[in-house]
């Protein structure tokens, strides 16, 4: 298991908060032009910082975490990190909002009373 630690890891993150998109309908699946909005920026600026870290030697990855599956000099586990560390955070964001209003009198998260699509901000009080 030790070469699939880290893709182990960012599972085990998906797994922890894909619940928030369901129980507390954060709806961020379910918004995938959002989504992908939020994500295009994030990924983009850390990938290149990560690949100038990598060419400056700033840092490296230990084989033994990795599957030695490489996109260029970057493993296709910081590509993933970058993917998942940030859905993980909006998921977190939007159920978190999501009691917020619900705590402010406004319709409980797990009622679904909320529509699909829906502006993120449109649902807060």
């Amino acid at each position: 298991m030790s070469h699939w630690h880290y893709l182990f890891v960012m599972a085990a993150c998906v797994a922890v908060t894909l619940p928030l998109e369901f129980v507390l309908g954060a709806h961020v699946w379910r918004r995938p032009r959002a989504l992908l909005q939020a994500l295009a920026p994030t990924v983009l600026v850390f990938v290149l910082w990560d690949l100038w870290g990598i060419y400056r030697g700033s840092w490296f990855y230990a084989d033994e975490f990795i599957t030695g599956v490489h996109l260029g000099p970057m493993p296709i586990e910081e590509l993933v990190f970058f993917l998942v560390v940030p859905i993980c955070a909006v998921l977190t964001y939007e159920a978190v909002g999501n009691c917020l209003t619900w705590l402010r009198g406004g319709p409980a998260p797990w009622s679904h009373r909320s529509q699909p699509g829906e502006a993120a901000g449109s649902r807060r009080a």
